[in-house]
């Protein structure tokens, strides 16, 4: 695994490896020269985050010295030439030895001057600890699903679809038949024409949702919902989809979703979505730039659809307005309805 994973990697994974001191997050904004570094990243490189002062000199002096060149300048990075996928070696203030793989991306204006810089940083010193943490966090998705049924899921590039292995031995068919169909899990009635619209929904690149009645291997048939979105990288890449699965009965587990659904719902907002939220709230452009911390030309920019699908001042703009009350609820029909709260 490398950090570049990690944006697709479980939600729950990321909670498990933030306490080992094993990823890190880094924001630099270039205009003030403020760095924000998570907790994370000081326990990563031994420092104490109440004496130690953030900063692009402090990390590169960690930097083991025969590795400094495949790392960047500060000249280089405020210039945007940032490395998207590196891997350094740093030596702690205890002697410490760390490998790092470190995931960066310059942030740009609209008219392409670089703004900032935003990396993830995971330590791979030790591969074995990361396959323990993977196994627990594996672990933990295996024991949702045999309690509550719920799960989330992917389709990667390779159109295969990745579920715990702890759904095969609840519905019957192997691992291997439902990450090629998953489909084979619905009641033979409704399945095919279930089929269709999931994949008609991929080939649009569409969210989908629907319902679907599954039989258990013990005979039992329960009502599913499942929801499946595109996901998309910051540069507009499209990743594949992400998905939750969950009966329909019962109350959805707090632990039943995760942050890559989460963004990739939030990717699926387009411009004539925000501009029917500030209608709701009342608020001008400008109103919404001031409450995501976004400049006006950007929000111009996301309701014109000219952003990239996956870029982060998307993500800024739904988040300020859910915390004014407004809701983005995925229909079945894969489009999305707007309400205040």
């Amino acid at each position: 695994m490398s950090a570049a994973d990690l944006d697709l990697a479980p939600a729950g994974l990321q909670r498990l490896i933030e306490p080992e001191g094993l990823i890190g997050t880094w924001r630099w904004v270039f205009a003030t020269d403020a760095h924000v570094w998570s907790a994370g990243l000081f326990r990563m490189l031994g420092l104490d985050p109440h004496r130690a002062r953030a900063g692009h000199e402090l990390f590169l002096g960690l930097v083991h010295p025969e590795d400094r060149e495949g790392w960047a300048s500060a000249g280089d990075l405020v210039l945007g030439r940032v490395p998207r996928l590196s891997t350094v070696r740093v030596v702690r203030p205890d002697g410490g030895l760390r490998v790092l793989s470190i995931a960066a991306e310059a942030r740009l204006a609209p008219d392409g001057r670089p703004l900032g810089l935003s990396a993830i940083l995971l330590d791979v010193t030790e591969p074995d600890g990361l396959t323990r943490l993977c196994r627990e966090e594996e672990g933990r998705r295996q024991a949702l699903y045999r309690t509550t049924l719920t799960t989330t899921f992917s389709l990667g590039l390779d159109l295969l679809h990745v579920f715990p292995a702890e759904v095969a031995r609840v519905h019957g068919p192997t691992l291997a038949e439902i990450s090629v169909d998953p489909f084979v899990m619905v009641v033979p009635e409704e399945r095919e024409a279930f089929c269709a619209r999931g994949w008609e929904a991929h080939d649009r690149g569409l969210p989908f949702q629907g319902l679907a009645r599954e039989r258990l291997a013990n005979g039992e048939v329960w009502q599913f919902r499942i929801l499946g979105v595109p996901a998309w990288d910051a540069d507009g890449t499209y990743l594949g989809r992400t998905g939750l699965k969950h009966p329909v009965h019962g109350a959805l587990p707090a632990t039943g979703a995760d942050r890559r659904l989460t963004r990739a719902l939030e990717q699926a907002v387009q411009g004539y979505h925000l501009r029917a939220a500030r209608g709701l709230l009342d608020w001008s452009m400008a109103m919404l730039a001031q409450a995501s911390g976004l400049s006006v030309t950007t929000v111009r920019r996301l309701e014109e659809n000219a952003e990239f699908q996956g870029a982060r001042s998307r993500h800024s703009a739904v988040e300020a307005l859910r915390r004014a009350g407004i809701r983005f609820i995925a229909l079945d029909d894969g489009t999305i309805a707007v309400a205040r709260r």
